[in-house]
């Protein structure tokens, strides 16, 4: 919840959408977070496809272009061994945010939510160490959580012996 408070925030702050529209897409996220429905439970999703005030990509632009944050597409990227095992999952659909890589103790992550300085903190303290923020659409973060999730479920094929 804290962390699309604060990037509906921010979005109405940069001038991304209004006031109005963030309370009719907060109404919305409270009636899916009260239904359970936690993975669509996205205050960036709603403003953008639901009540399709605010384009994803123009988010992505301001805060490539004002905040100097890269863009990267983790659709062909293989999830490391080491975060295959490590990333909390949980954490990462509540904060569309993934770490996707680790080199010599800095960690590469990946956020559509860069806008939540909430978002941030709670990863740059979960991980422990220096951190490279890129900034991705949902779509992308979405696929990369869910290979990832896919990397760790069970074999559905016993194995021959």
């Amino acid at each position: 919840m804290r962390a699309n408070r604060l990037l509906g925030a921010s979005l109405v702050e940069t001038n991304l959408v209004k006031i109005e529209h963030l309370e009719a897409a907060n109404d919305r996220l409270l009636d899916l977070i009260s239904s359970g429905n936690y993975r669509k439970s996205s205050v960036l999703a709603i403003l953008a496809y639901e009540l399709q005030v605010v384009q994803e990509m123009d988010v992505l632009h301001h805060v490539m272009d004002e905040l100097g944050v890269g863009i990267v597409d983790l659709r062909s990227y293989e999830v490391p061994e080491d975060l295959r095992a490590s990333t909390d999952l949980n954490s990462c659909w509540a904060t569309w945010t993934v770490p996707f890589d680790h080199e010599e103790g800095v960690y590469f992550v990946a956020t559509a939510y860069y806008l939540s300085p909430a978002v941030r903190t709670y990863w740059e303290k979960q991980l422990g160490g220096p951190v490279v923020w890129y900034c991705s659409n949902q779509e992308i973060i979405a696929d990369y959580m869910e290979k990832l999730e896919a990397s760790r479920a069970p074999s559905a094929v016993a194995p021959i012996k």
